[in-house]
């Protein structure tokens, strides 16, 4: 497995479109064998994601990202888990160990440190089967090694709301590393190459139950910027301490502001196909 993180000085670079420099980590059996760090030539996201695809990438660990680029990291076939920041080598560690929680919004504003809602190029959508890191440690003869698995993933209604079969490309992930939600690591920990499993997560082993201390309101006027939003619109704000996290405007009054940074499937049940296609 190979995973890569948008690179600047020993830092993880905030602006993927802009990004000069990838580190990329060679990882196997859970752990970071070798790394080694490569130009973009300036490419825009369109560009640097092709590169990615081409240097075999399996994951992209960055900060911002916009729709344009998660499109493009789609069709090459690179996951993504973004809004990570702070030392590169530490955060890859960090992911493996299932410690990085990226979140999964679409990200279209960012909150800065300087207090300000200001647009900027880069969003950010992870798929709802992963990358969402639990400390929980499942048991099985897969747990640390790299699974390949084709998945589809439905409400209880039958809406599907996401599947590998449909981009054409199984997934990867180190089964155990946190890299997955807690029931979808449980259900692979056991399987065998060839085997479909069908399972229903409870919210419990999927993306929790929604936190009603996770909606807050402002006043518009304490965040410049925040007038020009609409409710659904879903956007990053920054806590104390400078890191961002995302948010969906839940209502807008006149001079107030409603954020919800609960998980957008936070107190689904969901149910997936799990097609284990090989183990390494």
């Amino acid at each position: 497995m190979k995973i890569a993180v948008t690179y600047d000085n020993g830092t993880i670079f905030q602006h993927f479109g802009r990004t000069e420099t990838f580190k990329v980590y060679e990882v196997e059996n859970g752990a970071v064998v070798s790394s080694e760090i490569i130009g973009s030539n300036g490419a825009g996201h369109g560009a640097l994601a092709e590169l990615l695809g081409q240097q075999a990438v399996d994951l992209l660990i960055c900060g911002g990202i916009g729709k344009g680029a998660q499109t493009a990291l789609a069709e090459a076939g690179v996951a993504l888990c973004a809004g990570a920041q702070g030392d590169a080598d530490q955060a890859v560690e960090a992911y493996l160990k299932g410690e990085l929680t990226p979140s999964d919004a679409v990200c279209d504003h960012h909150h800065g440190e300087e207090g300000h809602c200001k647009n900027h190029e880069d969003g950010h959508h992870c798929g709802e089967g992963h990358c969402g890191g639990h400390s929980h440690a499942p048991s099985g003869k897969n747990v640390g090694k790299t699974c390949r698995t084709h998945y589809r993933g439905t409400f209880n209604d039958g809406t599907q709301f996401d599947s590998s079969y449909d981009r054409g490309e199984p997934l990867e992930f180190v089964c155990g590393a946190g890299m997955m939600i807690k029931g979808f690591d449980d259900a692979v920990a056991d399987m065998e190459v060839g085997e479909i499993k069908h399972v229903h997560l409870m919210p419990e082993e999927a993306y929790g139950m929604p936190d009603p201390d996770a909606i807050f309101t402002i006043e518009i006027r304490q965040l410049p910027g925040s007038e020009t939003l609409q409710v659904g619109e879903q956007v990053y704000l920054s806590n104390q301490y400078g890191q961002p996290f995302p948010v969906r405007v839940a209502a807008k009054e006149e001079s107030t502001i409603t954020f919800d940074a609960n998980h957008e499937m936070a107190g689904k049940e969901l149910n997936f196909q799990i097609e284990l296609v090989e183990v390494q």
